[in-house]
């Protein structure tokens, strides 16, 4: 993972050196060289939903992106987790800050271990309940698409066509699960 090392403590301020701590842990962390506090680095938690359309579920929200990085690339409704939110509350909440869209939350779909850049995105299948959208100010546009008109070369994210193309797999057979993807 390619991350900025920590380079000062967030109790006291004085400078970190990366070292096994000696309580038995077996990884390099940030440790105090002042006060000895050590500091973990974790993945961060995406949250997101694929909101679907019609009693079939032919149709996918997508949201054109109006913020860095992927500026002007479509994706599915999420974002980081908040702390105090479980998974489902978070994807609902981007759900309605992104596409200020009406959702009745369906079953976890994907879970994705992105290594590379330290996250976990997790996305819930959500049944909408109008046709009626309002974006909020991170998306230039809010709008339904068939399999067949998703703009493939112009998604944002890799975890976000992994998740599309998964879900009209499971469309097919009408039969949808809970999906564990490492993505590269």
């Amino acid at each position: 993972m390619h991350h900025k090392p920590i380079q000062h403590c967030r109790q006291c301020g004085s400078t970190v050196a990366y070292r096994i701590p000696d309580d038995g842990d077996t990884r390099q962390r940030a440790i105090c060289t002042s006060c000895h506090t050590i500091h973990y680095e974790n993945p961060l938690n995406v949250v997101g939903t694929l909101p679907f359309w019609g009693k079939e579920g032919e149709q996918v929200l997508l949201c054109k992106r109006n913020i860095q990085p992927r500026k002007g690339f479509w994706t599915l409704p999420a974002g980081f987790m908040e702390l105090g939110e479980s998974t489902s509350q978070g994807a609902m909440r981007e759900t309605d800050e992104e596409a200020g869209a009406d959702i009745e939350l369906q079953g976890l779909f994907t879970v994705m271990n992105v290594t590379r850049v330290g996250q976990v995105h997790f996305y819930y299948r959500a049944k909408l309940l109008s046709t009626v959208f309002n974006p909020g100010h991170e998306t230039m546009e809010a709008r339904l698409f068939t399999e067949s008109e998703i703009p493939w070369d112009e998604l944002a994210f890799q975890t976000v066509k992994l998740t599309l193309k998964q879900y009209f797999s499971d469309r097919l057979r009408n039969q949808y699960g809970i999906h564990t993807i490492d993505v590269a």
